[in-house]
């Protein structure tokens, strides 16, 4: 994926033609750099795996994984060589074969991360906020993942144009409301004029590498911070944090949902990103005064006598 990312660095430069408004090298190059840190990130997570049957069970999902993102990209990019839309395009037989078989690889994908899951949610030998931080970023993730099938059916102007036309060469969309390829943020592409469930997808499954990196960072802050030298703290804080990423990836899919702009928030979203700020403050707050507590009492415990 990384060597595929070059290629699509140079097609970029090389190949000007557009595809949904946009050059039509962008989407392979996101989604091999989505597969690397991806790829990166699991690998990590089964080295976690202690038990050696175990273990060997988790390597077989991370080669399920490492195959269906293989598969997907080959259809990816053999869409881009033709100048066909990957996604969503069932306009020949051909193009409708190809999206079969990313649909199918995209869920063998989320049950292999899911199987992985599972195997870690039994591993004993992990840190309780390398645990926690594991559990909680690859559930955001799966939930993230999940995101991705509500693009799958078809929207109104696609039924009613199959209503009025006796064909639907498209089915399914990334943005809600508004038709696919209009006005977006630079690089990501994200709908400027409707909701798009793309910004949910990708919020949600990067938790993945951002709730551990979230411990790396609080452990390298205890050396400066006494009451983040206890792991329990630390941990309570990565829960504060999954649930805080759980709530935000919720929140923006309800905003796409409702075929609301990610710049163009309304009272209700702006309303429940405020509590959903607040409750994470609070909920820090409460942890990190309980973790002082705790670490006062420890000290008066082990205070000579």
């Amino acid at each position: 994926m990384a060597a595929l990312a070059v290629v699509c660095l140079v097609g970029l430069v090389l190949d000007p033609r557009l595809l949904g408004g946009q050059p039509i090298w962008a989407k392979p190059l996101k989604f091999s750099v989505s597969f690397v840190l991806y790829s990166a990130t699991l690998i990590w997570m089964i080295s976690l795996v202690s038990v050696p049957r175990t273990r060997r069970w988790a390597r077989r999902a991370g080669v399920v994984v490492a195959a269906a993102g293989t598969i997907e990209m080959i259809a990816i990019v053999g869409q881009v060589v033709r100048g066909r839309a990957s996604h969503f395009n069932v306009a020949t037989t051909l193009d409708t074969a190809v999206w079969s078989v990313m649909g199918t690889t995209i869920v063998i994908l989320w049950l292999a991360t899911a199987g992985v899951g599972v195997i870690l949610l039994r591993e004993r030998s992990l840190a309780v906020d390398t645990a926690w931080a594991v559990r909680l970023g690859l559930f955001v993730t799966l939930l993230g993942m999940a995101v991705a099938f509500l693009m799958t059916s078809p929207t109104g102007a696609q039924v009613a144009g199959a209503q009025a036309t006796g064909a639907m060469p498209t089915v399914g969309a990334h943005a809600v409301d508004v038709p696919d390829g209009g006005p977006g943020l630079p690089l990501v592409g994200w709908s400027t004029t409707g909701g798009d469930l793309r910004i949910a997808h990708f919020v949600g499954l990067h938790a993945l590498q951002g709730l551990p990196l979230l411990v790396i960072g609080l452990t390298l802050l205890a050396a400066r911070v006494a009451v983040l030298r206890d792991a329990r703290v630390r941990a309570r804080l990565v829960g504060v944090a999954g649930a805080a990423w759980t709530g935000l990836t919720v929140l923006l899919t309800g905003q796409a949902l409702r075929g609301q702009p990610l710049i163009a928030p309304d009272g209700l979203t702006l309303g429940a990103a405020a509590v959903l700020v607040a409750a994470t403050g609070v909920a820090t707050l409460l942890v990190l005064r309980g973790g002082t507590r705790l670490r006062a009492t420890a000290d008066r415990v082990l205070e000579p006598r």
